[in-house]
């Protein structure tokens, strides 16, 4: 369970974003969306593929833009 004390001299404002931020960082609202229906295993592993596929394209450009190519 996600916890978060109120410090002192901190408003009430301050504690719910950094619950809200523990909350997404912990990824339990896409859990609990996930679980909320049923999902065929062909289509949770053509999601699974599908995600995969994006990450690999996500990491291929960060490391062809990491290092700026010179005098090319």
């Amino acid at each position: 369970m996600i916890q978060v004390k109120v410090r002192p001299n901190e408003s009430l404002d301050e504690a719910l974003r950094r619950f809200r931020r523990k909350v997404r960082k912990s990824g339990l609202l896409q859990q609990i969306r996930q679980l909320g229906h049923y999902e065929k295993p062909s289509d949770e592993r053509r999601r699974k593929e599908r995600l995969a596929r994006k990450r690999s394209r996500r990491d291929a450009e960060d490391t062809s833009t990491a290092a700026p190519r010179y005098g090319v």
